[in-house]
Order: C-alpha cells, then structure tokens, then sequence
C-alpha cells in the first residue's frame, strides 16, 4: 500500500491516479467501514476544515463529506452560492457580485484543509465542460487538496464509491463484464460525470467494459482514450453496443442511468438545445432496466446506480427495490470512499 504519494493532492479525476493509488483508497475505505461499523474512533483529521461550495442541489453528497468530516474529526463548512460571491474565472468581475477564483482558492487555503466543489449544469448555463475547468481554476490556485464533488464531465467521488461497492460484492474484479448503460429519462438535461468515472475506474481495474446507448450519446472521446488505454495497460476489454438487451447477456453488473446527448448542447452548439435533445430521448424510451434485462445477466448480478433514480423510467421499482440492487450499499459507500479521500490527501 503506497500512501505518500497522495498527501496534498488534488481530486478532480481518478484518471490523475494509478491503479495502485486507487487501490490504496479503497483499502483506506474499507479499513475506515470497518471501523464505523465497532464504532472506533478514526479522528484523523482532527480539527481540520472542509470548505464546500455547491452549485446544485445534493443529499448523499453534501450529506456523506459532512458525516465524514465529523467522524474523522474535523468541521465542513457549507458554502452556498447565495451567500458568497460568485467565482469567475477571469478578471472581469464584477462589482459586489462575483470573485475572481485565484482570489476566492487563496483566501480559503489560509483558512482551512481542503476545499470541495460541485459544479455543473444550470452553474455554467450547461456547457459541457465549463465546470470541470472552474475545479481546476481553484485548484491551480490552491495550497490545499481541491475535491470534485462532481463537474458535469468527471464524478470520482461516486466512482470510488461504485469501485468499492464492486470489490465488497466480487471480490476479484479483472475479467468481470461490467455494463454502463444509458436509459431513458423525462429529463434531458443530466451530465455524463457517472458514465465516464466508472468507465474509467472499471477499465482500470482489468474488468470487461460494455457501454450500451442509442445513437448519438457516445461519450467524451478524450475520456474514452483513457478508457483504451487502460485496457492496454491493465487487460479487459471494451466493447460498445446499441442494445441494452444485448448488453446485459452474461454481465456481473448493469449500471443503467441517464446522461444527456452532448451534441445539443455547447460547446458543441451555440446555446443548448434541450428541446431538440428530449425528442431523441422520447424516440428511446424503451430502455429501461427492468426484470427481464436482469435475467439476462449472470445468476448473481446485480444492479447498480448513482442515485437520485427516475424510477419506472431508467429503471423499474421491481429492480431498484429487489434481491439484485446495490443502490443504497452504493449511497453509504459515498461516505467510506470520501473519507478515505480526505484521510490520505488531507492528512
């Protein structure tokens, strides 16, 4: 287990990670369960602080980085948009409204530990991308660890915790078949952060990557380079399909939730298009999870999302709520992983 490596480092993608630091995280995370579970204090951030900023909305992750803190032993304060300046990411700012991000990352690194932030969507007017390049704009200007609690592109957080959930459930992870699927929502306006973290991480980790979605909602290929290379190093293999039926014959996990259609919205367009990608959404509605996709699996899959679920559209209550779902083992791994996190890039 090598963990000097990950003192004062930033968390804005688990791409910035070798498979041996991840691996040491999840060692972390277990150790630190294990230890909530005998109720053992673990008070390895004593006294230190967690700055969070949200631009939307949150309940396991606000809520996991806040218990976590105060298991570990340290305070998270909560930073709401509202209530503070709006950060910018140049100088043009403006007066009594927004803060220049160099400013806003200096002022907080001399103040506290580490600084978190979720930023996507409706926060910069839905451009793909914009809020990844917000984390690292505070980051080049940090002198403490800047954590991703999700950016529209990545979403390394519930990634470890999806990581985690896999190694408690099969152990061994290399040559499992894991499917990412794309499914149906009411909503087309939801970020690709999930699909490209696990896509990642599982590639990392050796297993055999399906990822199953209609036309049109292929994903970053910057991110899907990485995803290659990573099959290169560490084996497994990556396969794309357009079935989510075909996806799930002789899978061990199915991961199906929504994510958007890049294409309608900037900087591939000049605005985002929102109405044009919901009819490519609505011609699609058949790809829901449901029993009969579950069947298709292997005897002991199981069924895996992010969290909060458009129930009965991506997938069906008879599966969310059944024998097969890892839903809620995923929603309390979010405060293992973190904590982990914060232990060894905080400490």
């Amino acid at each position: 287990m090598k963990t000097d490596s990950l003192k004062g480092r930033d968390f804005l993608t688990t791409a910035d990670f070798n498979r041996e630091e991840i691996e040491t995280i999840i060692d972390v995370a277990l150790d630190l369960k294990k230890r909530f579970a005998i109720r053992e204090p673990h008070r390895l951030l004593q006294d230190m602080t967690l700055f969070m900023i949200f631009y939307g909305m949150s309940l396991r992750t606000r809520n996991s980085f806040e218990a976590g803190m105060t298991q570990l032993g340290g305070h998270a304060h909560y930073l709401s948009p509202g209530e503070i300046y709006t950060p910018s990411l140049d100088d043009a700012v403006r007066e009594y409204r927004t803060e220049s991000v160099a400013d806003v990352s200096r002022v907080l690194s001399r103040m506290g530990h580490g600084i978190a932030i979720r930023c996507f969507g409706q926060a910069v007017n839905w451009v793909y991308g914009a809020g990844q390049e917000v984390l690292e704009g505070f980051a080049r200007w940090s002198d403490i660890p800047v954590i991703n609690m999700e950016s529209g592109m990545y979403h390394p957080c519930q990634g470890m915790a999806d990581i985690l959930t896999m190694k408690e459930k099969l152990g061994q992870l290399e040559g499992k078949k894991f499917v990412m699927s794309w499914a149906y929502s009411p909503r087309s306006q939801k970020p690709l952060s999930v699909a490209h973290s696990a896509s990642l991480l599982t590639s990392l980790m050796g297993m055999d990557v399906t990822l199953a979605y209609p036309e049109g909602f292929d994903l970053d290929p910057a991110v899907m380079d990485k995803v290659r290379a990573n099959t290169e190093r560490y084996g497994g293999s990556i396969e794309i399909v357009h079935d989510m039926k075909k996806a799930a014959r002789g899978a061990d996990i199915i991961y199906a939730k929504n994510w958007s259609c890049r294409h309608f919205f900037p900087p591939e367009t000049d605005a985002p298009r929102p109405e044009e990608a919901q009819k490519l959404f609505e011609a699609n509605r058949h790809w829901i999870c449901d029993e009969e996709t579950m069947a298709l699996a292997n005897k002991n899959a199981f069924y895996m999302h992010c969290l909060p679920a458009d129930r009965n559209f991506e997938v069906t209550s008879a599966v969310m709520d059944g024998p097969q779902s890892a839903v809620f083992d995923q929603a309390e791994n979010r405060l293992h992983s973190q904590k982990a996190v914060m232990a060894l890039t905080m400490g």
